[in-house]
C-alpha cells in the first residue's frame, strides 16, 4: 500500500513571528509530551500558550500541521548541529559516534521533543506528511557512507540507507526504553552500550552481509 504524502502548504501561509514562537512552541510540545495525541486540542494549547485559536489557524490549518511544524524544525535542528560537530574528523567510527551522540544529548535537553516525536504522534498520521521523509538525514548518511569507503572503514556490502535505519532503530529503542523506565538516565549516557554493536554491523571489519540485488 503505498501512503500519499500531504503537501506542505508553508509556502501559502505567513511566516510565524518569533514572538508567537516563542509562546506556542514550548506549550504545544509540552502538552504533547504529557498526553495522547488525541487528547490534545486547539483550546488546550490556548489555554496553555495564551495565543488565541484565529491566530494559530491563520499560521496552521490544524493541530497536527502545528505539530509536525515544530517536530520538522527541531529534528532539522539535530542535523545541523550534527553537521557542526563532525566537521574536520576523518575517523568514520568517530563520526557515526558523534552522530549519534549529537542526537542524544540534543533530546536530553530537548525531552518534550523526544516524547512527543517518539511516544505520542501516531506513525500513520506523520507518515502523509512531507516532514516525514528526512531528506537531510539520507544525505549526511550518504556523505559519512562514501567517505568510509574511501577510507576502507565500511563494509561496502551496507547502503547509506541501512545505516540510517540502524540509526534510527538505536535511538529509537533508547529512548522508548529511557520513558519507560521513568527516564531516569542521560540518553547521551546510553551510548558506550550501543554503540561497539552498532559499529561491528557497519564496519569493513565486521562480517560483510549477503549480496543483495535492489
Amino acid at each position: 500500500m503505498t501512503i500519499e504524502k500531504t503537501a506542505s502548504n508553508a509556502a501559502e501561509r505567513p511566516s510565524l513571528p518569533a514572538k508567537v514562537k516563542e509562546r506556542l512552541y514550548p506549550a504545544v510540545l509540552d502538552l504533547f509530551s504529557q498526553n495522547d495525541f488525541h487528547q490534545v486540542n486547539l483550546r488546550e494549547i490556548y489555554r496553555r500558550s495564551g495565543i488565541s485559536p484565529s491566530t494559530i489557524y491563520k499560521y496552521f490549518p490544524s493541530k497536527e500541521a502545528l505539530l509536525f511544524a515544530i517536530l520538522d524544525e527541531k529534528i532539522t535542528e539535530v542535523g545541523r548541529l550534527a553537521e557542526i560537530h563532525i566537521k574536520g574528523i576523518e575517523s568514520t567510527r568517530e563520526i557515526l559516534r558523534k552522530i549519534f551522540w549529537v542526537t542524544l544529548d540534543f533530546y536530553d535537553q530537548n525531552p518534550g521533543v523526544a516524547i512527543t516525536a517518539f511516544i505520542t504522534v501516531p506513525m500513520r498520521t506523520w507518515m502523509r506528511e512531507q516532514s516525514y521523509i528526512r531528506e537531510d538525514a539520507t544525505k549526511m548518511f550518504e556523505e559519512v557512507c562514501e567517505h568510509g569507503r574511501k577510507r576502507g572503514e565500511i563494509d561496502p556490502s551496507i547502503r547509506p540507507r541501512d545505516v540510517m535505519d540502524l540509526y534510527f532503530m538505536f535511538c529509537y529503542r533508547q529512548i522508548h526504553m529511557w520513558f519507560f523506565q521513568g527516564m531516569k538516565w542521560k540518553l547521551s549516557d546510553t551510548l558506550p552500550t550501543f554503540y561497539p554493536m552498532f559499529w561491528k554491523i557497519v564496519s569493513a571489519e565486521g562480517a560483510p552481509l549477503p549480496g543483495r540485488t535492489d
